[in-house]
């Protein structure tokens, strides 16, 4: 199980060998990713609160990356952090989330991203629920959920 100090160690200290990488040049992303997935993996982006698909579906089923279709998140550590967000305890291996200083708009923060292709994810903070104490705050738009 990751917790905090392991966040921490890996956003200083370089992340986990990824399983396998994909890399796309920035038209081939645009060929296959719709406007508005392209601008929150791509380009970093964040939906607003509470619009996106994955919000407030509790249904059992893994969650994949958009862009790679790469499995990240389980939905059976999913909960209802009331931030408007899919939010998760931990990713569904440790080496498959990569981790970011971010110190953007004056906060600084842990931005996640898929380690296999890079895309944007959200960040993860220390407020999470027991036993890890994490919550992954993810774009919807950066997930697709399989059954």
């Amino acid at each position: 199980m990751l917790l905090w100090k392991d966040i921490i160690h890996y956003s200083s200290n370089g992340n986990p060998t990824p399983p396998k990488r994909v890399e796309k040049t920035e038209e081939e992303w645009k060929a296959i990713l719709d406007e508005h997935t392209f601008r929150i993996t791509r380009l970093h982006g964040t939906e607003a609160p509470n619009t996106g698909a994955h919000c407030s579906s509790f249904d059992p089923g893994i969650y994949h990356c958009a862009c790679c279709q790469t499995p990240l998140f389980d939905a059976s550590i999913k909960f209802d952090s009331g931030t408007g967000w899919p939010s998760f305890t931990q990713p569904i291996s440790k080496d498959i989330v990569q981790y970011k200083k971010d110190s953007s708009f004056g906060m600084i923060r842990v931005e996640i991203l898929c380690n296999v292709c890079d895309a944007h994810l959200g960040h993860v903070f220390p407020d999470g629920p027991e036993p890890s104490g994490l919550r992954y705050c993810v774009n919807s738009a950066s997930l697709t959920k399989q059954q």
